[in-house]
């Protein structure tokens, strides 16, 4: 990994796109999974000098990672270095006030001088090890004088008694689970979910104090009393003050709650700021002179079920008085999802993310004016931006469509960018990846929808007709977009063309289009997905008898959805988690509140029980005549495994071909190397058998 000069770095991208131009370099390869790396977590310095960032590599050996933290200079006028040890796995760097580096290496944290960054010290102490013991519960002022943390509050527990030795012995045979509260299981967590209805189970938490900072935290004084549980914790500038997030209703077990706003001092008076419960509250934070609280408001789901809405209302970033008041919309003309806001240093303006169709960019908005402007630009998602600490550097991870995301720097109007990380240079050089083309076209009832069409290695307009793979994004609320998909590109370096749509529901379009399938999932997204494959094979030469449909989670339902009501139109399709069964899967899946919302209600609803069926893929297996491969994990709990087998049962019984792969120990998301290099290779073989 190295740093080069400005004018080096033009010249060196002018020379990889003239290489892809011209048709150099070899297709991607499945082994290639192993050789990428990922870039990630990047860290600006204080004063804006160095950025650390991590490179990780994955390793078919152990099924697992290894990552290394790397620092470079933020102007590019020294080569980045790796600084962590050889073979340490290395994570989580972190700049101190002093503008010293620190990163987690094992179960230690190691600290690092950037000017001198061989010199590499152990941290240690009680610092450190209150850090640890109170990872995700340990909130320091902004200057360290006091430490704010979160403890469990026990009440009395009471033992059980037993009738008799008798009735003692069998009980304390049984194996089994036992529960008898509602949120009994969670996608990606030991079942059954701890009892929260239960006060011994899940206690209430209260807010301590510590004055003489993070080791202190043993001597730290209560300073609420609430009996509930705060989250996203705050200081205010002067230490004086703490803002945060509770939920009143988070032992009814019927309502999934909404959080609202408190203040506390740290003398111990608590007010609560914020009194609609119809709303959801998120992220408080002061405003650097104390004055302002910003949050994120979002129309609760029980208020949603209870006036039965057409949608789901909008997220926006709003502030309010210090002291409660009158709150002002910052983003009420904005129609898009704000993200991660955060005040400028001077408080004149709020800096955050958002999607804009299938790219993501750094905006600010002004609270004098409420005026939302666009800092970063171009086809691309820019992720995990980092400050310096007077606000004029930025650092964050550039993703783009042929390439894995690298590290870049800019000024903080988005000027003066520059790369400086370079962990895949190799890899780019060497392989040709396909070139994407955003595809704008209309759907059935004239709603204008973007899409993004893949090309195949090699591809030549002289060639023939090339097959295609119809990939569904999952979400549905999500986007696919300007990103580095290993997958895709290992389908497009087989010969296919494999199309992205955006359809109704995707986020990036606005609030009309994100709540543009309520009450008719698959309908008007699945005309979308269609209205996509048409105009693909008008644009592109691909042969349409030779078309495939896949996708996980929603991505799933699609599938199903698209080979039951377009039969002639797929000959293969792999469909991932995807529900067929509405009906079955209220009771079964951890969501119920999908069905409560965008379905109008439950089973036991005649009019959202027959939305329910209607929108069922089983109700129309019969139509089928796709072969089709589904991919499940043993444990999911979003779309149970149940969802796959009664699909696959129904395409058995109706004579279409079809195959099953379910992953031992896997959740909702089928993780872990070795099973995801698995899925591509069989998604591909069933692919190919079908459409070459």
């Amino acid at each position: 990994m190295r740093i080069a000069s400005p004018a080096r770095l033009f010249a060196l991208a002018l020379v990889f796109a003239a290489a892809r131009s011209q048709g150099q370099g070899r297709a991607l390869a499945i082994e290639d999974f192993y050789r990428i790396r990922v870039v990630g977590s990047p860290q600006m310095s204080p004063d804006g000098r160095w950025v650390a960032f991590t490179v990780s590599r994955r390793i078919e050996a152990t099924n697992g990672d290894s990552s290394e933290v790397w620092l470079a200079a933020s102007d590019g006028s020294t080569p980045a270095r790796r600084v962590s040890a050889p073979g340490a796995h290395a994570v989580q760097p972190q700049w101190a006030p002093d503008g010293r580096l620190s990163f987690a290496a094992g179960i230690r944290r190691w600290s690092v001088d950037p000017s001198a960054p061989d010199s590499i010290s152990e941290v240690g102490g009680v610092r450190q090890s209150s850090r640890v013991v109170l990872a995700g519960r340990l909130f320091e002022s902004a200057d360290g004088k006091r430490v704010a943390v979160l403890r469990d509050v026990p009440v009395p527990r009471h033992d059980r008694v037993y009738k008799s030795d008798f009735e003692r012995r069998h009980e304390e045979r049984f194996r089994g689970v036992q529960f008898d509260w509602l949120d009994f299981q969670r996608d990606g967590q030991p079942f059954p979910v701890p009892n929260r209805i239960d006060p011994v189970i899940t206690p209430p938490q209260e807010i301590f104090v510590g004055e003489n900072g993070a080791a202190d935290v043993d001597n730290a004084r209560q300073i609420t009393r609430l009996g509930l549980r705060p989250a996203a914790l705050d200081w205010s500038r002067d230490g004086r003050a703490i803002v945060f997030v509770a939920d009143s209703s988070y032992r009814d077990e019927r309502r999934y709650g909404s959080d609202e706003i408190y203040v506390a001092t740290v003398d111990g008076d608590v007010r609560k700021l914020t009194s609609n419960r119809d709303y959801d509250y998120a992220s408080p934070r002061f405003s650097p002179d104390g004055r302002w609280i910003l949050y994120t408001r979002q129309l609760s789901t029980d208020a949603v079920i209870a006036q039965r809405l057409n949608h789901g209302g909008p997220t926006d970033l709003a502030i309010m008085p210090a002291g409660g008041g009158a709150e002002t919309i910052l983003t009420a003309d904005w129609d898009y999802l704000p993200a991660n806001a955060t005040w400028s240093p001077d408080g004149k303006y709020v800096y955050f993310t958002g999607g804009i169709g299938g790219s993501t960019h750094l905006f600010r908005v002004s609270p004098a004016t409420a005026r939302v402007e666009q800092v970063t630009h171009g086809d691309r998602r820019i992720n995990g931006i980092s400050f310096d600490r007077a606000f004029s550097r930025i650092a964050y991870t550039v993703g783009v469509t042929d390439a894995p995301a690298e590290v870049h720097v800019a000024n903080i109007d988005g000027s003066g960018e520059r790369q400086i990380s370079h962990a895949n240079d190799d890899f780019v050089r060497e392989v040709r990846l396909g070139r994407v083309e955003r595809l704008a076209f209309k759907s059935k009832d004239g709603t204008d929808v973007e899409g993004f069409l893949l090309y195949p290695y090699g591809y030549r307009a002289d060639a023939g007709l090339y097959p295609m793979i119809v990939s569904s994004h999952g979400g549905p609320h999500s986007a696919d977009g300007y990103t580095f998909d290993f997958k895709n590109q290992l389908f497009a370096a087989n010969g296919y063309f494999v199309l992205q749509v955006n359809f109704r529901s995707s986020t990036g379009y606005g609030e009309k289009f994100l709540w543009g399938t309520w009450g008719a999932w698959g309908t008007r997204d699945g005309e979308d997905v269609m209205a996509g494959v048409d105009y693909a094979i008008q644009h592109a030469r691909i042969d349409p008898r030779r078309v495939a449909a896949i996708g996980h989670s929603y991505g799933g339902f699609m599938t199903n959805w698209l080979i039951t009501q377009y039969p002639d139109r797929f000959a293969a399709a792999a469909s991932g988690a995807g529900i067929v069964n509405w009906l079955s899967d209220y009771g079964t899946a951890d969501v119920a509140r999908t069905k409560e919302t965008e379905f109008y209600g439950t089973p036991w609803d005649a009019s959202a029980r027959e939305i329910m069926l209607r929108q069922s893929p089983l109700i129309y297996a019969n139509r089928v005549r796709t072969p089709t491969l589904f991919i499940n994990g043993e444990l999911d709990q979003r779309v149970p495994y149940s969802e796959a087998e009664q699909m696959f049962v129904a395409l058995k019984k109706n004579g279409v071909p079809a195959r099953m792969i379910q992953y031992a120990g896997m959740p909702h998301g089928i993780t872990g190397h070795w099973n995801v290099v698995h899925r591509m290779q069989n998604e591909l073989r069933w692919i190919d058998t079908y459409l070459k």
